[in-house]
Formats: structure tokens, C-alpha cells, sequence
């Protein structure tokens, strides 16, 4: 195998602009390269079954969804899905 655990951490933290030595054009949102890239959400929809009925509005962030949305779609945040932690 080919790995170099130093460097693919300090990596990751250079990609998410989470350490101290990230510039600014490199840093990747999660939310915004994912609705880029796929933005009906079919990855999220096949890994997260909770989410799969979300409209694709909210299919990324669905803390944004209306309560109505979120009973439409069967899940309530914080109780069957977690609260963002950031």
C-alpha cells in the first residue's frame, strides 16, 4: 500500500481549510461542491435512505427544510436526523 499518514492528514486538513496553512481558493464546501456535481442528490438519496424523500432543495441541507417538508418527507431534524454541529 501506499500511504503516508502525516501527509494524507495534513492533506485532508489543507483541502477543508481546517489547519493553519490553507489558502483560500483550495477550500471545498461540502454543500456547495456536492449541489455542483450532483445536484438531484442521487448519492445522498442511495447512502442516507432517511434523506431520500427530501426535495432536491434541500436534499444537502435539510436543517433549511420547512418542518412541513421535513413530516412530508418522513424525518424531522434533530429527532430522526442529527443537527448540523457547525
Amino acid at each position: 500500500l501506499d500511504a503516508d499518514y502525516a501527509l494524507n492528514n495534513f492533506n485532508w486538513l489543507w483541502l477543508s481549510c481546517s489547519g493553519f496553512f490553507h489558502q483560500y481558493f483550495r477550500c471545498y464546501s461540502p454543500i456547495a461542491f456536492q449541489k455542483k456535481k450532483d445536484p438531484s442528490g442521487s448519492y445522498i438519496r442511495k447512502y442516507l435512505p432517511k434523506l431520500a424523500k427530501l426535495p432536491d432543495k434541500y436534499i444537502y441541507e435539510p436543517w433549511k427544510a420547512p418542518i412541513t417538508v421535513q413530516e412530508a418527507a418522513g424525518i424531522r431534524v434533530g429527532v430522526d436526523y442529527p443537527k448540523p454541529i457547525v
